[in-house]
């Protein structure tokens, strides 16, 4: 079975690679002239930028600089009014972008030679690896302010995300036995544990993760695979849905699997289904992702 690399799951390979790089990835790198100073204030504000990563896509029209932005990944479809091409964010294609005539290019991935060869062409590059946090992404929209000269608009979605991530978690019932929950990625079972991004916006609900014991092997960066047997001894009270476009997954096919009729979530109907792209980039919108959590908590008797 050819296995597909969409949605969630791609989004959270990716994360676990750049983490396991290290270095840039784990933050932000930017690329310019030898001998200048490479901070972001450094830099005049970029006339044609091109974006091959759909969380900064996101976060560059959140804070106002859409209008520069000439081109972006296949996979960047939000908002809609993106000019969407068919650059691959995954095999960055340096001809191609260069083919846009930028000034900036940011992406999440560096395959290894794509930011030098875009640097000999005399192009700035972004590299804005996986955030690991949620203060990671209030950095990175920072930086892209800074970078593109919207500093003020990104300084005030940050600490408008930051109030209304407050909040809402400040509006989760408090219970003395916490809920439990299971995060799908896709439909082998690959799953988050409370070490990533995804599981921080879930602990803000007061939830407790039944795939954290799962993370032993350190090697799974957070984002270990599970077996059913796993899952149906785990018995959470909540299943999160993250691959109902990537693999048509919901409420019926989770009942349908074997065993799975019997587990607390599917008898009481807290099966919730998630949109794939929102509930894996660590964008802007992670406080549409936490609306949703909240609401499925609030709703439990």
């Amino acid at each position: 079975m050819i296995h597909r690399l969409t949605g969630s799951l791609a989004a959270a390979l990716m994360t676990v690679g750049l983490a396991a790089c290290g270095g840039a990835y784990s933050s932000v790198a930017m690329s310019g002239s030898p001998g200048v100073d490479q901070s972001p204030a450094a830099y005049d504000a970029p006339g044609r930028i091109v974006s091959i990563s759909t969380v900064a896509t996101e976060m560059l029209f959140a804070i106002g600089a859409g209008e520069r932005v000439v081109a972006v990944d296949a996979q960047s479809n939000y908002p809609a009014e993106v000019p969407i091409t068919d650059l691959n964010s995954f095999e960055p294609n340096v001809e191609a972008i260069l083919g846009f005539q930028p000034d900036l290019v940011v992406l999440s991935y560096d395959p290894g030679d794509v930011v030098a060869n875009l640097e000999a062409a005399g192009v700035s590059t972004l590299l804005q690896g996986a955030a690991n946090t949620i203060a990671d992404t209030y950095s990175q929209i920072e930086v892209l302010g800074a970078v593109t000269g919207h500093e003020n608009a990104a300084t005030t979605l940050v600490a408008d995300m930051r109030a209304e991530i407050i909040r809402l978690s400040d509006s989760v019932e408090f219970r003395d036995d916490p809920l439990s929950y299971y995060h799908e990625l896709d439909d082998t079972l690959y799953t988050v544990t409370s070490s990533t991004f995804i599981g921080e916006v879930y602990a803000l609900a007061g939830l407790v993760n039944a795939a954290d014991p799962a993370d032993a092997d350190s090697s799974a960066w957070g984002y270990p695979q599970v077996s059913a047997e796993y899952i149906l001894d785990a018995d959470p009270d909540l299943i999160f849905l993250a691959d109902t476009r990537c693999c048509a997954q919901d409420a019926v096919t989770i009942a349908a699997r074997p065993g799975w009729e019997n587990l607390t979530a599917v008898n009481t109907g807290r099966i919730v289904e998630l949109d794939d792209d929102v509930a894996s980039r660590w964008g802007p919108r992670i406080v549409d992702f936490l609306q949703i959590i909240v609401d499925a908590v609030n709703s439990v008797d």
